[in-house]
């Protein structure tokens, strides 16, 4: 009898062993086929929003502290992946629960969900676009960068005069102006504003060459000074060949101890500036009015590009002292006081 229960033992041990490896060899199956299989070859119910209708542009996001969860069940219902059980298991094997970060991401249903995990884990999030002009001011950039989406106006211009934060960008300012780089940058949705401006200040590292201060040394200038004009030939001019003859003028008139008398340094110094440069802007005494004061401002009126610093740092070989605007873009440019009356009576009073 105990024979016989002892065989009866070991069939039933012996189908369990035989179940369970039939079992787990099922569950290997269908946990490799679902790692390398896409969504989107399932034939899973299109979800009910538009967005998701291209399958390989669909936004996914995952927002800080979420559970592994929540992104599972979330996957599943954007049509990422077929089953947020078997990749919630997938991605505890790979001990990656804690290693998924947090962001807006652009997603495939075209992509296994190894590669779906892939991109999680790196963290490839989605970037946007945000395009600086040259020549705009930090008021104006702070408009651009909240309209981007990423960070309130208020929250940007205060920390471009916050001096703490000034220093640790290693910079001698005492404002941002003229170091927000103008260039196109890629950032996540919601980057921070310190971290916006960390890589516009980075990109004016970059472009301002060791040959560059070198250059700065040797003209007697400082890179604050350098900046401080180019800002102002950038805005004198929107016809990019002319920069160096504006630096030209500029600085024979620094060597002559003339007044600058730039507008665009007027109307940055004047909040009651309305629109159109009239005789009281140029009288009113502020430290950025070069008709007012000697020399260059305190600071730059603008954010300059590569020309435009180039410029500065090397002005054309001419004698020029004056130019008056064409209303074309261009100007016309004079080495003594009469010939620029004559040119300010042809170009701006038609006579």
């Amino acid at each position: 009898m105990n024979q016989t229960k002892l065989k009866i033992f070991g069939f039933c041990f012996a189908t369990m062993i035989i179940l369970a490896g039939m079992i787990a060899g099922f569950f290997f199956l269908k946990m490799d086929a679902f790692l390398h299989t896409s969504a989107s070859s399932k034939n899973l119910p299109v979800p009910e929003s538009s967005l998701y209708l291209i399958p390989d542009n669909i936004i996914f996001t995952i927002h800080p502290g979420q559970s592994l969860n929540r992104i599972a069940a979330n996957l599943e219902k954007q049509g990422l992946i077929s089953s947020k059980l078997l990749f919630r298991l997938y991605v505890q094997y790979k001990k990656s629960d804690t290693r998924l970060m947090a962001g807006e991401y652009q997603l495939s249903a075209l992509k296994t969900p190894v590669e779906i995990l892939d991109t999680l884990i790196k963290g490839k999030v989605r970037l946007y676009r945000l395009t600086i002009p040259e020549g705009l001011n930090m008021d104006e950039i702070a408009i651009l960068v909240s309209e981007a989406g990423f960070c309130p106006a208020p929250d940007f211009l205060s920390l471009c005069l916050n001096f703490n934060f000034i220093q640790k960008l290693k910079l001698n300012s005492f404002s941002l102006e003229g170091y927000l780089y103008p260039d196109t940058y890629f950032f996540p949705k919601h980057t921070p504003c310190d971290q916006i401006i960390q890589k516009m200040v980075d990109t004016f590292h970059n472009v301002y060459t060791r040959e560059w201060h070198e250059r700065t040394k040797m003209l007697g200038f400082t890179v604050h000074e350098i900046v401080t004009l180019a800002s102002i030939i950038e805005k004198e001019t929107g016809d990019a060949p002319e920069r160096p003859l504006i630096s030209s003028v500029f600085h024979n008139r620094l060597k002559k101890k003339m007044r600058l008398e730039s507008d665009p340094t007027v109307i940055y110094g004047d909040k009651e500036f309305d629109g159109r440069i009239r005789r009281r802007h140029l009288q009113r005494k502020t430290p950025y009015n070069t008709y007012q004061i000697r020399g260059l401002p305190p600071g730059p009126i603008a954010n300059p590009g590569a020309l435009a610093l180039q410029s500065a740092l090397y002005p054309a070989d001419a004698n020029y002292l004056f130019f008056v605007s064409k209303n074309d873009t261009t100007h016309k440019f004079s080495k003594t006081f009469a010939e620029h009356n004559r040119a300010v009576k042809k170009y701006q009073l038609n006579q």
